[in-house]
């Protein structure tokens, strides 16, 4: 099978993904970064009665169009605490702000413009014009008006507006569940004594907490030895956990160690495909177990997180209905990059500003795809594709963001 370049690669996979669009119900507090399944009405119309604005008075604009005008208080309207009366003929009644406007009223007059005098009287110093200050009964919105469409990512702002309109809890899109599985006789878990032939497993970890952030619920299926009767089995708890993604860590490959691709195929997998002209990563294996996603990672810690960032984010987002997060940007190289062969790379750099504001891209000097520090420290993958020529420094270079807030 020859090398699929990485754009086809990423097409094949996404094109084989439906959104899954299984709802539930969660509570308001919960539901940020959720999507929702429903169109979101308004309980209710907000504000529910015209309401003043600021502090000052609620008057009568024919009363006080000019200043000078002397009225005379007979109330005062609070929020939560309504003036009853009716405002008449030279009347006012103090208001603040969030209180209904009293019937009668059609103005609000802020309390600096206004001259407090004896016997509860007060005399205008600015002028007025009708409907000053005063926020109608639903400005905001009308009862049975739709506020947010289905397909909305809940955030701050509207949990605020989806709170106003009454929802404790919201309709959303089942977040995808993303089943783990590192293998291999060499791995054992942070915290353990490693055995001389032995290595800590960490990419159990990163894959999971790119997963989560992508939208998914992760299931850590643990690890396990190189042994098919035991890779099968954890196929099983997968399968009975209903995940809808299966993501293996190591021995995608076909060596003699290599057992997962032959263990999934037994099992019952398509293979769709398994190598990609890319580098790190290009023992991707990639096929399905009846409605299951199979995604197969490379063993190697930094070819795993290139391959999740490319490969697993997009899937889980399109299954969650969520918009592709934006890590593609443009940035100039610090040094010269050398002409590239066959495969894609992914160069993990440094980002600074530039004088002129521009970001400028600094590879690191050792890009050995076990080399999990240098990826820490990293901002971006420098994007080199294909039997692309050598390019001098300053030269434009798209880069992958590893954090897109760099963005912002």
């Amino acid at each position: 099978m020859s090398l699929l370049p990485v754009a086809d690669a990423q097409e094949r996979l996404l094109n084989s993904a439906t959104p899954l669009h299984r709802i539930e119900s969660v509570a308001l507090d919960m539901a940020e970064g959720r999507v929702l399944a429903r169109d979101l009405t308004a309980r209710l119309t907000q504000p529910p009665f015209d309401a003043s604005a600021m502090d000052g008075y609620a008057l009568r604009f024919e009363d006080a169009a000019e200043p000078g005008a002397e009225l005379t208080m007979i109330g005062a309207s609070a929020a939560g605490h309504a003036f009853e009366g009716l405002v008449g003929k030279g009347e006012a009644v103090r208001i603040f702000t969030g209180a209904p406007v009293p019937r009668g009223a059609d103005a609000v007059l802020l309390q600096e413009d206004a001259e407090r005098l004896e016997d509860d009287r007060i005399r205008t110093t600015y002028p007025l014009r009708k409907g000053q200050h005063i926020r109608p009964r639903g400005q905001d919105f009308v009862e049975g008006e739709t506020v947010l469409p289905a397909g909305t990512v809940m955030d701050f702002s509207r949990l605020t507006v989806a709170a106003a309109m009454n929802y404790p809890a919201l309709d959303v899109y089942r977040r995808p569940l993303v089943a783990i599985l590192a293998t291999g006789d060499e791995l054992v878990t942070p915290g353990s004594e490693p055995g001389p032939s032995q290595i800590i497993a960490s990419n159990t970890f990163g894959i999971a907490a790119l997963a989560r952030s992508a939208g998914a619920h992760v299931l850590d299926l643990g690890i396990v030895p190189d042994d098919k009767a035991e890779i099968t089995a954890a196929i099983g708890r997968a399968q009975v956990a209903k995940a809808d993604i299966i993501v293996t860590l190591g021995g995608a490959s076909v060596g003699d160690h290599d057992l997962v691709q032959a263990t999934m195929v037994e099992a019952g997998m398509q293979l769709d495909f398994w190598r990609i002209a890319m580098r790190p990563g290009k023992p991707l294996m990639v096929g399905s177990l009846g409605e299951t996603h199979v995604l197969g990672l490379p063993g190697n810690p930094v070819s795993s997180l290139v391959c999740g960032l490319l490969f697993l984010e997009p899937l889980i987002r399109k299954l969650a209905s969520l918009p592709p997060v934006k890590r593609e940007a443009m940035a100039r190289t610090a040094v010269t990059l050398a002409a590239n062969d066959q495969r894609q790379d992914y160069i993990r750099a440094t980002l600074t500003k530039s004088a002129d504001g521009g970001w400028l891209a600094e590879p690191f000097s050792k890009q050995d795809s076990s080399m999990m520090k240098v990826f820490s420290r990293s901002d971006c993958l420098i994007v080199r594709p294909a039997r692309t020529p050598e390019v001098a420094p300053g030269s434009p270079c798209p880069v992958l963001l590893l954090r897109p807030e760099l963005l912002s």
